[in-house]
């Protein structure tokens, strides 16, 4: 997957850095339990200002899209991803993998996300984990850039579905 795209490990991010409301989203795990972030992550529960990203000289990543997801502890088991579409930060227990533009559609690079089982690159030790040369060394084959589209297409739409559809039953059965 390295020669698609580019895996970038988070960074550090103190306690009295976080709680802000406004700015750059500073991603974490538990950003992806918020509803509406079911398939893509669009808010998150820290944001960090231009000041902060220049004090602590923090690199946003502004090649998006993005697939984001868990690289240490425990959320790793769980093996999920989700698409960025905007500029971000992501804390260290956490990775991004930055599509090159001119090989992906988004839409398929998730899909495609999806199938693969990360647990599978996780490092014996006190926690699972797994760093960037090892989701960079994973080998795929992609479709032409025209059947990734069509392909991409077809399963964000079944993702938005089925998001409803679970955001009904859960209405419903609170009600």
């Amino acid at each position: 997957m390295g020669e698609v795209g580019t895996a970038k490990s988070g960074v550090g991010f103190p306690d009295a850095e976080q709680g802000g409301i406004e700015g750059i989203p500073f991603f974490k795990v538990s950003d992806m339990n918020i509803e509406g972030n079911e398939n893509e992550l669009v808010v998150a529960n820290n944001y960090v200002t231009a000041e902060q990203i220049n004090r602590k000289k923090w690199n946003v990543i502004n090649d998006v899209p993005a697939i984001f997801f868990a690289k240490v502890g425990a959320a790793v088991m769980l093996n999920r991803k989700r698409l960025v579409r905007f500029p971000f930060l992501l804390d260290n227990n956490t990775m991004a993998y930055v599509f090159n533009k001119n090989v992906w559609n988004c839409d398929f690079g998730k899909t495609l996300f999806e199938t693969l089982d990360l647990t599978k690159l996780t490092q014996v030790g006190a926690l699972p984990s797994y760093n960037a040369s090892d989701v960079e060394n994973v080998r795929i084959n992609i479709p032409n850039k025209n059947e990734q589209q069509k392909i991409g297409e077809y399963f964000s739409n079944l993702d938005h579905l089925i998001t409803l559809h679970q955001r009904k039953d859960f209405v419903r059965f609170t009600l």
